[in-house]
């Protein structure tokens, strides 16, 4: 069974995101949410590091985005936008959940 993490900073202020992909576990699930679904946007530098991540699963909470004005049609292929329930889906199939602050 995998780990869940999650990153709420925006990867343009702090370095989470790229810390978590790089330390993460084969199979991670990563959800980005509040600040940090800023990383889940096409045409940045971050979007090469998480189609560069191999064996890890994205995913950004939907709300968060809206929240932010952020279109889903912006959101990088391959990043899985989920919902409340869905967070709480992660949650109960992974191992354990920690945070990336």
């Amino acid at each position: 069974m995998a780990d869940l993490y999650t990153v709420n900073k925006s990867p343009f202020e702090k370095n989470s995101l790229e810390a978590v992909i790089r330390f993460s576990t084969e199979g991670a699930a990563i959800l980005m949410l509040e600040d940090g679904v800023y990383g889940a946007t096409k045409g940045t530098v971050v979007e090469s590091m998480i189609t560069g991540a191999e064996n890890k699963k994205f995913y950004a909470l939907g709300s968060d985005l809206k929240a932010r004005g952020i279109a889903e049609d912006r959101v990088i292929d391959g990043v899985e936008l989920v919902d409340y329930a869905g967070f709480v889906d992660l949650v109960e199939a992974n191992e354990k959940v920690q945070a990336w602050l």
